[in-house]
């Protein structure tokens, strides 16, 4: 009976632990998403053959509608001339800037801004990517898909 009774008290604190770990996660999640993106030659549009890579780490606070990032890159035909934030723009289609990076487009560029409403819905619905563009490539040497991390 002991150990019945044993197991069944582990049980229901491991169910009251799990649930407030839960509470937590939501409420976590619920203001705050995170993004991530690869960024490529080939993922531009059109493609090319540029060897460089990236990387971008996003987090959008809905309430306050603050987007810190974070975008580092290595590997680039010539040094950084621009970098931004399109959208709205599924992947395969180009759209305008929304967010420039400002400041230094040097790897790693951080940087923060307020989005609007209609800026944070179109990010939300998967339709912003970043770019970083070069002399040798203007219309953007690599570009990534901005997707919220699970």
């Amino acid at each position: 009976m002991k150990t019945i009774s044993h197991t069944l008290k582990t049980a229901i604190a491991a169910a009251g632990i799990t649930a407030l770990a839960g509470c937590s996660m939501m409420g976590m999640s619920h203001d705050t998403v995170t993004y991530s993106a690869q960024l490529s030659g080939a993922a531009e549009v059109p493609p090319n053959s540029s060897p460089a890579t990236g990387h971008v780490d996003a987090k959008l606070d809905k309430k306050t509608q603050m987007l810190n990032w974070t975008v580092s890159y290595s590997g680039l035909t010539g040094p950084a001339k621009a970098g931004h934030f399109h959208g709205p723009a599924m992947a395969g289609s180009n759209a305008g800037v929304v967010v420039p990076f400002t400041g230094s487009v040097a790897s790693p560029i951080k940087g923060e801004a307020k989005l609007t409403e209609a800026q944070m819905k179109d990010l939300m619905a998967g339709k912003w990517y970043a770019n970083i563009h070069t002399a040798a490539h203007p219309g953007g040497e690599i570009r990534g898909q901005l997707s919220p991390n699970r």
